[in-house]
């Protein structure tokens, strides 16, 4: 058993979560003793307590409790294989590259990285993304489970630094697109509903989910955070359905999902928070549309754009429909070219 340590956060170890660099200090510790150490605030960092998923910064000291002695060294184990079919998947899913930053077409029911029972994933088919590179590129940004469209990954971790610094300072532009039930009226406005997380009922908090909370209610609502989602109506069927674009101005987990759906218009094969049993008659609610529709969910991470940290050049990068939105966007009689990739810009004329 090892004494208390206190180590110094090196250069170029800076913007990481706390336990994964942790766990590359100390690869015999597995993720739940640090989880708990962090619960009982035996690892600190400068002196206060921390979780997790902490960000570390260059410089930092890190109180390290005593651990157990480590194992007879062992050969590393060997990065988990990826199949071919996997391998090339995840290439052709490859929408831009340059020597610092790879996008994807994140395909939907691919998580973007592991966890409970998910082991296959982009962070780990990454992997076939290094293209004659040592390192495998870095998630700067995650994408929902199901949610499909444009994923950043950094070829180095200077670039994800730099990269991840944009995502905070708000200097990237995201786009979704997405079907919803019924049309929102006014068919162009800002959601500011706050967000709180609900645990699920499994075992394992399965099942939680984000209740919204009324902007005037969230700075007395215990974990409440503010968020803010522009959208605007771009075509509609009827009053049964609408072809919407969103922004999320902030970015709290399923926020485009959650205030959809508390606006009386939840995106379609949501089962989450838009009822997965309830047909969609039209006027909003039900996640279904019925018919030849997919009832896989229907949010697209359309579009990006980002000033590139080493060209200094705006770069906007567009991700092609799945198959499945595709198809409904036959279907409903949607055309992509009857809509600008930007219906928020001051030239657009869009209303």
């Amino acid at each position: 058993m090892s004494g208390v340590q206190k180590l110094i956060v090196a250069a170029g170890e800076g913007d990481q979560r706390l336990d994964r660099w942790f766990r590359r200090q100390f690869p015999h510790v597995p993720q739940g003793r640090i989880e708990k150490m962090c619960r009982k605030g035996e690892i600190r960092v400068d002196g206060g307590r921390v979780k997790p998923a902490t960000r570390l910064e260059e410089g930092q000291e890190v109180r390290i409790p005593p651990l157990p002695d480590a194992a007879a060294p062992a050969a590393a184990p060997a990065a988990p294989r990826i199949s071919d079919a996997d391998a090339k998947m995840i290439r052709d899913a490859v929408i831009y590259r340059d020597d610092d930053i790879i996008a994807i077409n994140k395909p939907p029911g691919l998580p973007s990285q592991g966890g409970s029972k998910q082991t296959r994933h982009v962070d780990g088919l990454a992997e076939a993304l290094k293209f004659g590179r040592e390192e495998k590129p870095r998630l700067v940004h995650r994408l929902d489970k199901d949610t499909s469209g444009v994923l950043l990954l950094a070829r180095s971790r200077a670039m994800a630094k730099a990269l991840t610094d944009a995502f905070r300072a708000r200097d990237t532009r995201k786009i979704y697109w997405a079907v919803v039930a019924g049309v929102p009226s006014p068919r162009m406005g800002t959601v500011k509903w706050g967000l709180v997380k609900a645990s699920g009922h499994g075992a394992a908090g399965e099942g939680e989910k984000m209740i919204c909370v009324h902007p005037d209610a969230v700075d007395t609502t215990p974990g409440a955070k503010r968020a803010v989602t522009d959208y605007a109506v771009l075509q509609s069927l009827g009053t049964r359905a609408a072809w919407v674009a969103l922004v999320p101005v902030t970015g709290r987990t399923h926020q485009l999902r959650a205030h959809m759906a508390e606006m009386g218009h939840p995106i379609i094969g949501d089962g989450k928070y838009g009822g997965s049993g309830q047909v969609n008659l039209g006027d909003g609610w039900g996640a279904m549309l019925g018919g030849e529709i997919s009832k896989k969910l229907h949010l697209h991470a359309r579009s990006i754009s980002f000033t590139h940290p080493m060209t200094g050049k705006r770069l906007t990068i567009i991700a092609p429909l799945p198959e499945h939105m595709r198809r409904t966007w036959e279907a409903l009689g949607f055309n992509e070219l009857d809509v600008p990739e930007d219906p928020f810009s001051e030239d657009a004329g869009w209303s």
